[in-house]
Order: structure tokens, then C-alpha cells, then sequence
């Protein structure tokens, strides 16, 4: 990796990888390329900082930031029509949670392995033709066959609201009916599953009342998140950046 430079001063290798290690990614060139730009993004707050003459005791670089944001980003609180047709363009985002239980009996295979993923599938067929003859031996078939540790209970999971499962299971359990056992072996990750949806509460919508407060709170999140963004673009344009280029600034949180 090119040494980067802000207004002349260097960021080390090391500060880098040491911020690596506070950044979730993909893979290790994204969490270098994150930890380098919260880096850089950090010396231009620092530096315009101290441009104004803002400092913080005891050295406290957080709270010199914190006070240069904010004097130096405002933004006006949402009203609440601007709330209002911020909910009514997004209800969907305003209800409650879906609630359901499902049951299931797993028989494992690895993705990548073809011929356990074969055998699994015929395995998962078989008890489904078993289920069709006598659909009350779910449980028994479960602490049987199944080889996940929900066995022990008649292969139930408990109650589960919406993103619990992953999400090749949910869309099935969530297309099914109440009581239904899945017509066909669904597969995962994990390998192939039969299902049964037990019951399922759907979330209704909130009223506004309800989430008033909280949609405020978000708006002007976003708000004042889109503000500093483009602040750190104007400081960005000012400054001497060299060996590396900010591309990600509109993705920053600044705390």
C-alpha cells in the first residue's frame, strides 16, 4: 500500500492496522481501505480544529471533533409535517414485527459437497412421504431423523419474529399455512429441511402516534448525517491528500 499524506504528515502502518481491527469487512484490503479513510477523515477534523482554535482539556481529540462538529455543522430540526410525509411515504418501515413458530428436521450437507447434498434431499423426501401418510408423527420423526438440537423437542425453533431465521427458511415458513408441512424439501446453507409452520401472528401497522418520537429522532439523524458529509467534502477539497483518495466519505458515521 502507497504511505498516505494529509497536508504532509504521514498516517503509519501500523495506526492503520491497529484501526483495522475496529472495522467489520469483507475482507482485508475493504478494512484497510474503511480504517484508512476513518483515519484521514480524522486528521482533517483535527486539523481544522486547530485552525479555529478549538481545543479540548487534557488533549481529548474526541471531544476537540466533537466540539468542531458541533459549531460547525447545524442542521434544523424536522417539523412535524415533514415527519408526517416522511411516514406516509414509508409505511411499511412502521409496523410491527411479524411473530411465528415452525418446527423442522434438518438433514445436513455442506454446500459445496454434491453427493451429501443428494443423499440429504432424498432423505428430507423420504420422511415427507411418511408426513403425507400420517402428518402426527412430525415430533417422532423430528427425534429421529432430524440433526439439529431441536430434535429434542419435536424439532420446534419457539417463537421467531422476522430476519430470526435465515432467510431461504423464513420466505418458505412464511409462505406456508398454519399447521402445514412443506410440500418439498427446502434447502439451505445447512442442507435440506422439511418444514412445518405451527402459527403466525402478522405485525400490523403502527399508528403515527406511536413512532412520532422515534421517526423525529431518525430524520434528523440523517439529516445531520448528510450534513457532515459534506462538510468532509469541503475539508477534503482543501487539504493536501496524497496516496490515497476518499471515495466512501457519504458512507462515514461520524460519532
Amino acid at each position: 500500500m502507497d504511505v498516505i499524506f494529509v497536508n504532509g504528515a504521514a498516517i503509519p502502518d501500523g495506526a492503520i492496522a491497529a484501526e483495522m481491527q475496529c472495522h467489520s469487512a469483507p475482507n482485508q484490503e475493504s478494512a484497510w481501505r474503511e480504517a484508512a479513510t476513518a483515519l484521514v477523515v480524522r486528521a482533517l477534523l483535527l486539523r481544522e480544529a486547530g485552525r479555529l482554535g478549538i481545543t479540548a482539556e487534557t488533549d481529548d481529540e474526541e471531544a476537540a471533533i466533537r466540539t468542531l462538529l458541533s459549531q460547525e455543522v447545524q442542521t434544523p430540526e424536522p417539523d412535524e409535517a415533514a415527519c408526517r410525509r416522511y411516514f406516509a411515504a414509508n409505511r411499511a418501515r412502521f409496523r410491527a414485527t411479524d411473530v411465528y413458530e415452525a418446527a423442522h428436521i434438518l438433514f445436513p450437507a455442506d454446500p459445496g459437497d454434491a453427493a451429501a447434498r443428494a443423499k440429504a434431499k432424498q432423505a428430507a423426501e423420504t420422511v415427507l412421504v411418511r408426513l403425507r401418510e400420517t402428518p402426527g408423527r412430525f415430533e417422532t420423526l423430528a427425534r429421529e431423523h432430524s440433526a439439529c438440537p431441536s430434535a429434542a423437542n419435536g424439532g420446534r425453533l419457539g417463537q421467531q419474529s422476522r430476519g430470526d431465521l435465515v432467510p431461504e427458511i423464513e420466505t418458505f415458513v412464511m409462505a406456508l399455512d398454519d399447521g402445514q408441512i412443506s410440500p418439498v424439501p427446502v434447502a439451505s446453507r445447512y442442507g435440506y429441511h422439511v418444514l412445518r409452520r405451527d402459527r403466525c401472528a402478522r405485525g400490523e401497522d403502527l399508528p403515527y402516534e406511536a413512532v412520532a418520537e422515534t421517526l423525529a429522532l431518525q430524520l434528523a439523524t440523517m439529516s445531520w448525517q448528510r450534513a457532515v458529509s459534506q462538510y468532509l467534502r469541503v475539508l477534503a477539497g482543501r487539504a493536501r491528500i496524497e496516496g490515497f483518495t476518499i471515495d466512501a466519505v457519504s458512507s462515514l458515521l461520524v460519532q
